[in-house]
């Protein structure tokens, strides 16, 4: 089985060295030299995007919709280059309503369309651990169950074209609003003097918790490493499809919209390039500064 990785940031590096590693016949495609080169030096096949020709799958890798339709439609786009038969599947994060509209083209040009969005970061796709919402046909889920093996610890199919993305919609709004309500009750617990690590146990031991608790604070935001490879910037863009796609669907006014202008509200402070758990930066410092003040007033009165 031959598989093209299109698109070779961190999240299409990790995943084509994963099925490469997995016996898989892969090859990477790039419109950054850079990308390709970096590739290259780590023993895989690259090609230029104007190089490219047939393959069995072809995974995307995109920062966003308007890039995987150029990949789609424009001259050498896989509508016409990719051999019938051949798998679309589109890993990025995109707009569940372009997502329909391409894999009704991609289908119609005999071609088979999978949305798979991942979760798991760089280090979950390196190591094969991602995890994977599956949007597509039930046919097409088990023709490429080999590669959702290799790429993913839980691969869960969730409907028709474009669930997948929706989904993981839903996932990252979820993820938002955690970083903020979590952060905001390690603050309180901060300021009433109770340490941070040992708030999270707590919540971690109850119904409270959630893998921003479980994962995200004691890994990227209590060492203060902030690197976990997915930055601010995307999950803003994320969370302007999720209310997007609220709207469309004539959503009543909710908790999204809120937290949509929470993480919109201070981009002097807080830049799209800056790692997304930095959200909770801010807050954080506040109630340390406000701790340690309490506590030097209940010290020398």
């Amino acid at each position: 089985m031959t598989i093209t990785v299109i698109g070779l940031g961190n999240m299409g590096r990790g995943m084509a060295l994963t099925l490469q590693r997995a016996g898989f016949t892969v090859q990477g495609s790039d419109i950054d030299p850079v990308a390709r080169q970096r590739l290259a030096d780590e023993g895989l096949a690259t090609l230029a995007p104007e190089a490219l020709g047939a393959s069995d799958i072809y995974l995307l890798s995109l920062p966003t919709s308007a890039h995987v339709e150029r990949v789609l439609t424009e001259s050498p786009g896989l509508l016409t280059l990719a051999p019938k038969g051949s798998v679309i599947m589109d890993t990025s994060t995109s707009d569940p309503s372009v997502t329909r509209r391409l894999a009704a083209r991609v289908e119609a040009a005999g071609l088979e369309w999978l949305d798979a969005p991942v979760s798991g970061g760089p280090a979950g796709a390196i190591e094969g651990k991602l995890g994977m919402l599956l949007g597509g046909s039930a046919a097409t889920v088990a023709r490429l169950e080999p590669v959702l093996d290799a790429l993913s610890a839980k691969a869960t199919h969730v409907g028709g074209p474009g669930s997948g993305h929706v989904v993981k919609l839903a996932n990252n709004y979820l993820c938002a609003a955690h970083l903020l309500s979590t952060a905001e009750a390690v603050a309180m617990a901060r300021r009433a003097g109770v340490d941070p690590a040992a708030c999270l146990q707590g919540l971690n031991s109850g119904s409270g918790r959630s893998a921003v608790s479980e994962v995200n604070f004691p890994r990227w935001i209590l060492s203060e490493t902030f690197d976990s490879g997915f930055s601010t910037g995307l999950m803003r863009k994320d969370l302007r499809l999720a209310r997007q796609t609220a709207d469309a669907l004539e959503m009543p006014e909710g908790l999204l919209g809120k937290v949509v202008e929470a993480w919109h509200a201070d981009t002097e402070n807080l830049s799209d390039g800056e790692d997304f758990n930095a959200i909770t930066r801010l807050l954080l410092d506040a109630a340390e500064r406000y701790a340690s003040t309490h506590n030097d007033e209940e010290t020398h009165p």
